[in-house]
C-alpha cells in the first residue's frame, strides 16, 4: 500500500469485525433469538412429560400409600336371619384417613374372608361410597349370599371356638381426589375380631330341678349366664348344648331363640337330664329331705 493512501471502507470493516471476538453472552443471546421455537417446544414437552408423570405415576402410588396407611374398624356387628344360603347382615364399621388429603371412594364389592394365605371369600357385600375425612363412619344393611359354604362353616367354626379371629375385607374401587383424573386403588383391610371362645365363661346361676318332668321331658330348668366379648349380635335360633358332670354325658339343654348380644346375656334354659349326677353335683341330701325341696321342685 502506498504511504499516505487511506484503505476502502469495506476493508476497514472486515479487519475490525476479525479483531473483535463475541461474548458468551452476545453468543447465547443470539442462539435463543434464533432458535426461541425449539426451546419452547422442549419446554412444553418436558411440562408435559412431568405433569403426566405426576398424574398417572405419582399420584396413584399416592394414592394407594393412603389406602394402606388407612384403618378400618368394626364398631358393631349383626348377623340375623339365617338360611341355608344367605344371612342378614348389619355393620357399622369406622374408617380412619391418616392422610392429608381426603379423597373420596366409589362403592364397590368387597369379599369376606377369615386370614390365611389360601382362605376363600365366604360372601360378598357392596360397601357404600365414602368420603375419606379423618374419621368416617360407614352403615351396612343388606342380604348377603353365602358364596362358599365350607369358607363360611369355617369362618363361624373360628368364630365361636378361638378368643379372637381374623376377618379380611378385600376389594377394588376407584378414587377421586379434586380435578385429578380417577384412579384404581386396591382396598384390603384385615380386621382381629374378639371371639366367642367357646363360650367358656358359660355358667348357670341358678336352676330348679323338676321331680315330676313336663310333657316334653324337660326335668330341669334354669337360666345361663353367657358372656359375650366380642361386638357380635348372633341370631342362633334354637341352640342345644350337651351336659356334662367330671367328663361324663349327663343329657343336653336347649337354649330357645337364642339371640347372643355383646356383654353378658341371661337366657332361659330348659334340659333333659340325669337328675342323679345333677344332685350329686351340688351334694343334695335327698334322703335327709333337703329344706330347698318345694312343691315337686328343687331350686339352687
Amino acid at each position: 500500500m502506498e504511504e499516505g493512501k487511506s484503505l476502502p471502507q469495506s476493508d476497514v470493516r472486515e479487519i475490525t469485525s476479525q479483531g473483535r471476538k463475541q461474548s458468551f453472552g452476545a453468543k447465547l443471546k443470539a442462539h435463543f433469538k434464533r432458535f426461541w421455537w425449539l426451546h419452547l417446544i422442549l419446554f412444553i414437552a418436558s411440562t408435559l412429560i412431568i405433569v403426566l408423570c405426576l398424574v398417572y405415576v405419582a399420584f396413584p402410588h399416592i394414592a394407594q400409600n393412603g389406602i394402606n396407611d388407612s384403618t378400618l374398624e368394626i364398631q358393631s356387628l349383626t348377623l340375623s336371619n339365617p338360611t341355608p344360603n344367605s344371612f342378614h347382615l348389619q355393620q357399622t364399621a369406622k374408617l380412619t384417613n391418616h392422610n392429608r388429603y381426603h379423597p373420596r371412594l366409589d362403592a364397590f364389592n368387597a369379599s369376606l374372608s377369615v386370614g390365611g394365605a389360601e382362605a376363600k371369600p365366604y360372601a360378598y357385600i357392596e360397601l357404600p361410597a365414602v368420603h375419606a375425612t379423618e374419621t368416617t363412619y360407614t352403615n351396612i344393611d343388606q342380604e348377603v349370599q353365602i358364596t362358599d359354604m365350607d369358607a363360611f362353616i369355617d369362618y363361624n367354626t373360628q368364630l365361636l371356638t378361638q378368643e379372637s379371629v381374623d376377618l379380611v375385607v378385600k376389594g377394588r374401587t376407584k378414587l377421586h381426589e379434586g380435578r385429578l383424573p380417577a384412579t384404581t386403588v386396591d382396598f384390603e383391610k384385615t380386621i382381629t375380631m374378639k371371639g366367642l371362645n367357646s363360650l367358656s365363661t358359660l355358667t348357670i346361676p341358678t336352676f330348679r330341678i323338676l321331680l315330676t318332668p313336663t310333657p316334653a321331658g324337660t326335668n330341669m330348668l334354669g337360666t345361663v349366664s353367657i358372656p359375650n366379648p366380642s361386638i357380635l349380635t348372633l341370631s342362633m335360633g334354637n341352640v342345644t348344648l350337651n351336659n356334662y358332670v367330671d367328663g361324663t354325658f349327663i343329657g343336653t339343654s336347649l337354649l330357645p331363640n337364642l339371640v347372643l348380644k355383646p356383654g353378658e346375656n341371661l337366657v332361659e334354659m330348659e334340659s333333659k337330664v340325669n337328675q342323679t349326677y345333677v344332685i350329686e353335683a351340688v351334694g343334695w341330701d335327698v334322703a335327709g329331705g333337703d329344706s330347698r325341696r318345694e312343691g315337686g321342685e328343687r331350686e339352687w
